[in-house]
């Protein structure tokens, strides 16, 4: 068996043996440091009833997007790829090993192959063992008493871990590890509005209702509507939520007075919104989350430029978050504009801008987050969260907006036995990156010492409130 190349100590460092040694001292400062996961998709309930991992394919593989969608545009159909009635865990898992080579180069390979060697402790690079063998190997693995998520949870010496949270959760899983004498990590929630603001989502309306209905306080229409809302973010506070997320669309924010958002919102009600009203409404309700987490404290974070389910067929099929969301070109400068007047320098209101166009990281956010007290850089994310892409982020904004004006790095996972391949893949980038600007006599080693210490631990707790 061949060694895995995620056992290599100099992974991801620069290739130059002067600047890789800078690297080496300045990842050795930050390696052992508590993962802080301040935004990610991991379910409290996993964590707290401490379920046993299912069986390989139904961990590593169906409910990974990353890896269905590569295996697929090399020809093999969704329904081979997700375990389930119609097809054996072990056919899919070989249906993966057999495309492993398809994952040379890429941000899951590097992750994947990290897990491999450190989590499940193959010792031999997946591309050297049998599908049967692995799968068999990591069956073992997932059974063990001490593999469950509780104790990973500890031995990957996780800290804080924020999951994603519908609004009407009444978040019992959260309240019970808080409670829970046993457990010393936090699991945070995070108020996730989406289905609630986008009146394109198709439970918008039934949403709308039962959210009124719960929250309202006896309220009705439009006036209920924002009371139902502020309501659920006061109880998500009260229940240790930090932040909350918004994946829109487009990072429109618009200001409309309350008579006209309430025409918009019974316009929407009844049916009969159009594509512009529908726009309209959302962006002026992101003005409303931006005021709310003015007078409540929660750090808001805007996930936009995504196409959701691209292709159809395969949404209809297989349902969301299966592999074909595309990214698209967003504007940031005028979109978030009327948003920032009114509170980009308000007191304690933290504003996280994440994106997955590049072209906007030294055009638009640099300059944003340079000036407003409020904004801060989210990190790469999605398709942008690689080795090369980091580093691109990292050339692409430093010059203008420094290193204190951006968040820490954010997992964005579902997958919760890669957190720490990918908590360290990010070490070992901001050390890399780091050693070069030392090694051109930009930044004093001292000085990069300190830096990479709030890069990875202090910029995530002091701009997510932790």
């Amino acid at each position: 068996m061949s060694q895995s190349l995620a056992a290599h100590p100099d992974r991801l460092l620069p290739a130059d043996p002067g600047t890789r040694s800078i690297a080496r001292s300045l990842l050795e400062r930050v390696q052992d440091l508590p993962i802080i996961s301040p935004h990610g998709h991991v379910d409290a309930a996993v964590i707290e009833q401490n379920t046993p991992f299912p069986d390989p394919a139904a961990l590593l593989v169906s409910p990974d997007h990353y890896v269905t969608r590569l295996i697929h545009a090399d020809g093999v159909s969704m329904d081979q790829l997700h375990a389930g009635e119609s097809q054996d865990s072990r056919e899919v898992w070989r249906r993966f090993v057999e495309a492993w080579p398809l994952f040379e180069g890429t941000a899951s390979g590097y992750w994947l192959r990290t897990q491999f060697e450190q989590v499940f402790k193959l010792g031999a690079d997946l591309s050297g063992m049998s599908a049967d063998a692995s799968y068999d190997a990591i069956s073992a693995k997932l059974v063990e008493p001490d593999f469950r998520p509780r104790q990973l949870f500890k031995d990957f010496n996780i800290e804080v871990l924020a999951t994603t949270d519908d609004p009407l959760d009444n978040l019992a899983s959260h309240k019970a590890l808080t409670e829970d004498p046993t457990f010393n990590g936090r699991v945070l929630p995070t108020f996730r509005p989406d289905a609630y603001l986008n009146v394109a989502h198709p439970s918008w309306a039934a949403n709308v209702e039962r959210l009124i209905e719960t929250a309202a306080d006896g309220g009705s229409g439009y006036a209920g509507y924002i009371a139902a809302l502020e309501n659920r973010r006061r109880y998500f506070v009260e229940h240790g939520a930090v932040s909350a997320d918004h994946g829109v669309r487009t990072p429109a924010t618009l200001k409309l007075d309350a008579a006209e958002a309430e025409a918009l919102f019974e316009k929407a009600r009844a049916g009969k919104a159009t594509a512009a009203d529908r726009d309209a409404f959302e962006a002026h309700m992101m003005y409303q989350m931006a005021r709310m987490s003015v007078e409540d404290g929660l750090v808001m974070t805007i996930h936009p430029g995504s196409y959701r389910n691209h292709h159809g067929p395969t949404f209809e099929s297989f349902g969301a978050d299966t592999g074909h969301d595309i990214p698209f070109a967003i504007n940031y400068t005028e979109a978030i504009r009327p948003l920032l007047q009114d509170f980009g320098t308000a007191k304690d209101f933290h504003l996280v801008l994440f994106t997955l166009d590049e072209t906007v990281f030294s055009r638009e956010l640099a300059p944003l987050a340079g000036f407003y007290p409020s904004v801060y850089l989210g990190a790469p994310w999605w398709f942008l969260d690689a080795p090369d892409a980091m580093l691109r982020f990292r050339s692409a904004v430093t010059e203008t907006a420094g290193f204190s004006r951006s968040s820490g790095f954010i997992d964005d996972t579902r997958a919760f036995c890669s957190i720490p391949a990918r908590h360290d893949a990010s070490r070992r980038i901001e050390a890399s990156f780091l050693a070069r600007l030392v090694a051109e006599h930009r930044v004093s080693e001292d000085r990069a010492h300190e830096l990479i210490l709030d890069i990875v631990d202090g910029s995530p707790r002091r701009v997510f409130k932790l």
